[in-house]
């Protein structure tokens, strides 16, 4: 079985800055614009990639033969305490029956402010992420309504988490307010030795 912990936590950060590897993916099965199958042809080209829509893995199930360089993924709409928050969930046994309880069947009709209105509890999905093999990655934390990202990193350390995303183009996705800095990013991931991973945010428009 892959070890997608050391995996993951061995692709730099030229990696994932020269398009090398993109971790952070959305097709049409939930809110990204073109078909899981479109999505994995374009991007079969690189090292590495992950298709991450959103609390959902139907593109996974509904398609075969998939390529080796494709990191099983899935970003979770979750809120921690006051926080809502994007979890990304990387190499996970997408048939597991401990990540089951988690997904939305209506994912690809689902708007922001169902999703927004979820009870998924983030204990408990770190700890499903993991009993299905997979490691769980905090998503574009800079964009988050938090106080304090130190306390935001530490405490979701403590219950399990793996990794950060670092490297996002946060300069060019509109209509998103950035609270924190790329930098401070970066140095609490350091802080709590933590996966530092990047992805696009691709919905099907080239940023």
């Amino acid at each position: 079985m892959q070890d997608y912990k050391k995996l993951i936590s061995e692709f730099t950060k030229e990696d994932y800055e020269t398009g090398r590897i993109n971790m952070h993916i959305h097709t049409s099965c939930s809110d990204g614009k073109e078909s899981f199958s479109d999505v994995v042809k374009r991007f079969s080209g690189l090292k590495y990639f992950a298709i991450t829509d959103h609390n959902t893995v139907s593109g996974y199930l509904s398609n075969d033969n998939l390529p080796k360089n494709l990191i099983t993924g899935v970003e979770f709409d979750v809120w921690f305490g006051y926080v809502f928050c994007h979890l990304l969930a990387y190499g996970i046994d997408v048939n597991s029956e401990y990540i089951k309880p988690f997904w939305d069947n209506n994912a690809e009709k689902a708007d922001f402010i169902s999703r927004i209105f979820n009870k998924r509890n983030m204990k408990k999905l770190i700890e499903a992420i993991h009993k299905s093999g997979g490691i769980a990655v905090l998503a574009h934390p800079a964009c988050y309504w938090a106080l304090n990202l130190d306390r935001l990193f530490k405490n979701l350390k403590n219950i399990g988490l793996d990794g950060v995303e670092c490297y996002y183009p946060y300069q060019n996705m509109r209509g998103i307010v950035k609270f924190h800095s790329k930098n401070a990013v970066i140095k609490f991931a350091d802080k709590y030795n933590l996966i530092k991973t990047g992805g696009t945010d691709f919905h099907g428009e080239v940023k």
